[in-house]
């Protein structure tokens, strides 16, 4: 199947008074068109010529291809057009603001890429000896007393390598501390409905069960249903939350949640997705928490999307620092060393990963933070908490905030404005791709009915905000006139609204050409 044939326009078949809407090339204004590798190029040429190899002995066991692969060929002006067009195609937060919730997509600080590239960070090797690398060991060191400090916590895990992978941090040491006590039949952790799901699953990965807790009309936690969760507090192991919260409001009764979990026997683990949100305002460690991961891919601005690099440092408190796993960092006479193997660590719950974490991130992280300081850290949650309530101000009148009174760094609205109208989220998602935004984040949190979550993130200027609102605000308005062209967009995208549904359930992961045409002799 082409690319043609999956709704882009090829001929000038369509034509508004003596301007046409479509083109023979497909292509639109600069946007140009373009197709797969398989419709462009060619097996039978190459950019390169390679001579053949002489005398080497065959070491593939027998496995040598016999056949052609069919892999297309391209010019070398070919395979750069091929994917500057491409790159055309893509929303970047170099292009525009990018509104998803609960993902904290902002620009990089062109500084944090300068540094990391510095010689003796770029091209650090995990494997040299641990007396060449003191000064990557430094900068981890100084990343994690930082971390530490913003977070009031007593210890930190640096090796994670992501946000769930934090979580799972976290809850091993849970799971460790419990096992420690004697308590192993602790299985019970208390979720909110509102969870990321990472939350859910990385329990269940540690051989947890997961209890439900219902959110209160308020879209916080409903502390009675947590009681009425605890009255039989014999296998309660602990509670993950998320605070602020993922309906982008910050948890009021946190600190009395910490002393219910921590009077039940268990432990509170915080998800720090959200922690742009009070950095330098709040320190988990003051409201009880004993365990937080950190995504300094969100918070401290390394690059997030397209599935990493990330990197989730998770910080815990004096119950579950004894059990946080391999390596770790100790100083010594001789300087900066590792503590690898269990042998010099026996209360570790054990290793998460080869090495220690993500050299790349930690650097852009901490000049992140030598570079804002604190005051300037503190403005980053102000900013972004600022800007959230500006666009809820903005949008409010005519769309439906989900909850009532202000938000912190996300404002959420659920569907309730498009009642009777005969639109859905779906269709404000597409008509954003025609003003040229990459869509909020839809459908979710589901304690939302038809939510629409926009998180602006600190980074945007008043006047970004106000375009990105004036685009959403005419969407709003053509949806509740009932304007039907918002039912087949995106319009303007170079391709038209897929089949979601039959495309998730039937992809198709393999390109076969399309039989040729038969013309019939003149």
């Amino acid at each position: 199947m082409t690319m043609n044939s999956t709704g882009r326009p090829t001929s000038l078949s369509a034509i508004d008074g003596d301007v046409p809407t479509q083109t023979v090339s497909g292509s639109k204004g600069l946007l140009q068109a373009e197709g797969l590798l398989f419709e462009i190029g060619s097996t039978q040429k190459t950019g390169v010529d390679l001579p053949a190899p002489k005398g080497g002995k065959d070491r593939l066991g027998g496995v040598t291809r016999t056949a052609s692969s069919n892999l297309p060929g391209l010019s070398e002006p070919e395979a750069m057009r091929h994917y500057v067009r491409l790159s055309q195609k893509n929303y970047a937060i170099d292009l525009g603001l990018f509104p998803l919730g609960s993902c904290t997509m902002k620009h990089n600080p062109r500084l944090n890429e300068k540094v990391a590239r510095l010689p003796g960070f770029a091209d650090v090797h995990p494997m040299q000896p641990q007396a060449t690398v003191q000064g990557a060991l430094e900068v981890i060191e100084e990343l994690a007393h930082w971390l530490m400090t913003l977070t009031n916590m007593p210890a930190v895990a640096m090796s994670p390598k992501a946000g769930a992978h934090g979580e799972l941090c976290g809850m091993l040491s849970i799971r460790a501390a419990l096992r420690a006590r004697g308590e192993p039949n602790r299985k019970r952790v208390l979720v909110p409905v509102s969870a990321h799901g990472t939350n859910p699953a990385t329990a269940a990965q540690c051989g947890f069960i997961i209890d439900e807790i219902n959110a209160a009309p308020d879209g916080r936690v409903d502390l009675e249903d947590l009681k009425s969760k605890l009255k039989d507090s014999s296998d309660i192991a602990g509670i993950m939350l998320t605070n602020p919260n993922t309906c982008g409001l910050f948890e009021r009764d946190i600190v009395k949640i910490a002393e219910l979990i921590h009077a039940a026997g268990g432990y509170f683990y915080c998800d720090g997705a959200n922690f742009n949100a009070i950095v330098g305002r709040v320190r988990p460690g003051d409201l009880g928490i004993d365990a937080m991961h950190i995504n300094l891919h969100k918070t401290f601005s390394t690059p997030h999307g397209g599935g990493g690099p990330g990197s989730g440092p998770t910080v815990l408190s004096n119950a579950l620092a004894p059990y946080a796993p391999v390596p770790f960092i100790v100083k010594t006479a001789e300087g900066l060393r590792f503590v690898e193997h269990h042998s010099d660590a026996p209360d570790s719950f054990g290793r998460m990963c080869a090495f220690h974490g993500q050299m790349g991130m930690f650097t852009r992280a901490l000049t992140y933070i030598l570079s804002h300081g604190a005051d300037g850290l503190r403005q980053v949650a102000e900013d972004a908490v600022l800007n959230a309530n500006y666009i809820l101000a903005r949008l409010k009148p005519l769309m439906s905030p989900a909850f009532e009174g202000y938000c912190m760094h996300e404002a959420l609205f659920s569907d309730g404005f498009l009642k009777d109208t005969g639109v859905e989220t779906i269709d404000i998602a597409k008509g954003l791709i025609d003003e040229g935004y990459h869509p909020m984040t839809m459908y979710f949190p589901l304690v939302v009915h038809g939510a629409m979550l926009i998180e602006p993130t600190e980074t945007e200027s008043k006047a970004e905000l106000d375009r990105f609102c004036d685009a959403l605000a005419s969407i709003a308005r053509r949806a509740v006139q009932k304007d039907p062209s918002l039912k087949s967009a995106p319009h303007l995208a170079p391709t038209k609204r897929l089949d979601e549904t039959r495309a998730a359930r039937s992809p198709r992961l393999k390109w076969t050409p399309e039989p040729p045409t038969l013309k019939a002799a003149e």
